[in-house]
């Protein structure tokens, strides 16, 4: 099964997103902020890490630097309502994809599922 590390410090998105992803067959473990993020990334074993960039203590950019040198084959994903910031020449992970707010779910799913090149299971319940 494919693993995800969810790095969002909005609660009522961080729960949704999370809730969305496990619906079409994704693990998914969520964290409020990088900090948090970061000993679960030296402990565990993750496939993605999908995290919104403009957060307290760490922000995600930082968060994919750091999880690079952990984790340097995990894939990255940014959400985030400030994609310029992130769009930065050399600021953010090599190969990163960047999901600028606001998005629909099967937009996120959608794209997950082009990461890993499985089917379209995002069906038409998101």
């Amino acid at each position: 099964m494919i693993r995800i590390l969810l790095a969002e410090d909005d609660t009522s998105m961080r729960e949704y997103l999370s809730r969305a992803l496990e619906k079409v067959g994704y693990a998914v473990t969520a964290v409020d902020c990088g900090t948090a993020a970061l000993p679960l990334l030296e402990t565990e074993h993750f496939d993605l890490l999908l995290t919104d960039i403009v957060m307290p203590e760490m922000d995600g950019i930082e968060l994919a630097q750091r999880a690079a040198r952990i984790a340097p084959d995990m894939r990255v994903m940014f959400i985030t309502g400030f994609a310029a910031v992130a769009l930065k020449g050399g600021i953010t992970h090599p190969n990163a994809k960047v999901l600028s707010k606001p998005f629909h779910l099967r937009d996120l799913v959608l794209e997950v599922d082009r990461i890993f090149g499985v089917g379209n299971v995002a069906g038409g319940d998101l």
